[in-house]
């Protein structure tokens, strides 16, 4: 927690409204209540009118939530997450499992967009982008991907309508 955060915190009268708590802690209140439903932040007391009324460790908690979520977390891996995080007596093998986890998959999502970049890079290349009609990247996307090795279709010359006509025929 940033030392402005603190000192945010020590001027505040607590506990907050949901606006409040949504300001400090940077998700917006209808997220808050979906938070709150998912059972990824504690029970919040509620006033005699029945607005939530939320504690400086719900604020925390909710700031914990939403670092998780910039870091690309799901929500299930964030509420294991946020499970530990209150339980002292966690084991840290817990939380580094869960973040290999998602370290796998981040690297594995990176990789397929690098193939998809390197794809449209190469159908970039080969689309003259002049005033005919054929066109490489059209060609491509109409057809089926082979999804198999990399999730996305690597463009083979020849299976262009606008290559075929310089390729020669291999009946």
């Amino acid at each position: 927690m940033s030392s402005k955060d603190t000192d945010i915190d020590r001027l505040t009268s607590w506990p907050v409204s949901i606006g409040k708590a949504a300001e400090l802690s940077g998700i917006s209140p209808k997220m808050l209540r979906h938070y709150e439903t998912l059972g990824l932040l504690g029970a919040v007391v509620r006033t005699d009118s029945n607005y939530r009324q939320y504690s400086l460790a719900d604020v925390h908690s909710l700031r914990f939530i939403r670092r998780s979520r910039d870091m690309g977390f799901g929500l299930d891996a964030i509420a294991e997450l946020v499970s530990l995080w209150h339980n002292r007596k966690r084991s840290s093998a817990s939380v580094k499992r869960i973040t290999q986890k998602h370290l796998d998959e981040l690297a594995q999502r990176i990789e397929a967009l690098q193939a998809m970049q390197r794809t449209l890079g190469g159908l970039l290349h080969l689309c003259p982008g002049d005033g005919r009609p054929d066109c490489p990247i059209l060609d491509d996307l109409a057809h089926p991907a082979d999804t198999a090795k990399t999730g996305t279709k690597l463009y083979k010359p020849g299976t262009s309508t606008a290559l075929r006509r310089n390729t020669p025929r291999r009946d």
